[in-house]
């Protein structure tokens, strides 16, 4: 998110004035930065222009003419009123036990913001997991809800593949990387993410990252696709090191595809085109701001992203355990949850840990878990 990294720079660049910026930089958590054979492989990437990646549609990270800068965004973010950015009551959860998930069964599991358990064609999928209070490398910033916390490594099985969308903090978290280790199979991200991963002593032979539009096959019937997204990635001071991007799922029943971050464009019809449709979309829904619009999606705009590429069923992403933007914590679901009304899509809504089906004929119909919990008006 984009607040989070002007923070982050703003905070460390503190530190680093005090004296303290050695040992902070050298932290694990901030992983490493291309080199050796990856870093030309990312040289001869079509999308990595003067040392840096780039989105196919320039964009601006901060939109300037929304009267915001990263100075203002970062007084209003840490001096700003917080009474609406979190709920008022824990959030609210059905813990499932996945070890005990028939494997069988195509489902899905939000474990909160942009954390999610697939079951696909008989593996098991974690696509961003973060199960740390803080969405940071500093305690006391971007703290999750209360609540929303509910899975930690020890409860996952397991996993097949840990699928890594891009760098930010929020997506890819260091404790929880390290503690899932033992249980991980094989890594999925895209082009550069895997320095991190080799920084912290996993197996190279287990690391898969691509460009996007390009194809990963694990197996016969099952594959990863690395897809475009309109978004940018940086772990403290260095921009657009690693590359950004969305999943495909593919196996040979059903297909599901992930957006991970990024603002609207033209690649969501061309991806609709691409697979001719999807079993179910996970959709960022959260953290917006007009201020950054060109990075995030509005929840409207998700709704129409899911008309794009014709998911027949839509869970939100990037919403319910972390405020990293200005609008009530409860904003993006209720505005998705109008704008999705008369769409060719079903809305899931489950809360956090408790399974949704995929693909199957007799959908469940959840709630609005949101209109039971205590907010501000």
């Amino acid at each position: 998110m984009n607040r989070r990294t002007f923070i982050l720079g703003s905070v460390g660049g503190l530190s680093i004035l005090a004296g303290g910026g050695g040992i902070f930089l050298n932290r694990p958590e901030f992983g490493r930065l291309p080199q050796g054979k990856r870093l030309a492989r990312i040289e001869a990437s079509p999308h990595y222009v003067n040392g840096a990646f780039r989105n196919l549609v320039p964009v601006s990270v901060m939109n300037e003419d929304s009267g915001e800068n990263r100075w203002v965004a970062t007084a209003k973010f840490i001096f700003g009123d917080k009474s609406l950015l979190s709920p008022q009551q824990p959030m609210l959860s059905r813990k499932t036990d996945l070890k005990t998930l028939d494997l069988g069964r195509d489902c899905v599991v939000w474990m909160g913001h942009s954390t999610f358990f697939l079951q696909l064609g008989g593996r098991r999928i974690l696509i961003d997991p973060v199960f740390s209070p803080y969405a940071s490398p500093l305690f006391f910033i971007n703290k999750a809800f209360p609540g929303s916390n509910i899975y930690t490594a020890g409860d996952m099985p397991d996993i097949d593949v840990l699928a890594i969308s891009h760098d930010h903090w929020d997506h890819l978290d260091y404790p929880t990387v390290m503690a899932l280790k033992p249980k991980v199979k094989a890594v999925v991200c895209p082009l550069g993410v895997g320095e991190h991963f080799e920084a912290w002593g996993f197996d190279p032979g287990l690391i898969y990252e691509e460009d996007w539009n390009e194809e990963i096959k694990l197996s016969e019937d099952f594959s990863v696709h690395i897809l475009h997204s309109q978004h940018f990635s940086g772990r403290f001071l260095t921009q657009n090191p690693t590359l950004w991007c969305g999943f495909a799922f593919v196996t040979s029943k059903h297909k599901v595809y992930y957006s991970g971050d990024g603002g609207y464009g033209e690649h969501f019809k061309e991806i609709g085109r691409k697979f001719d449709g999807f079993d179910l979309m996970l959709g960022e829904n959260g953290q917006y701001n007009m201020a950054w619009h060109a990075i995030h999606m509005l929840p409207e705009e998700t709704a129409q992203a899911a008309v794009d590429v014709k998911a027949k069923t839509l869970l939100p992403a990037h919403g319910g355990k972390f405020a990293l933007a200005r609008h009530p914590w409860q904003e993006p679901y209720q505005k998705l949850a109008l704008a999705s009304q008369g769409k060719g899509y079903t809305l899931l809504t489950p809360e956090i840990g408790e399974p949704a089906a995929i693909g199957e004929a007799q959908l469940r119909q959840f709630d609005y878990w949101w209109e039971r919990m205590k907010f501000m008006d």
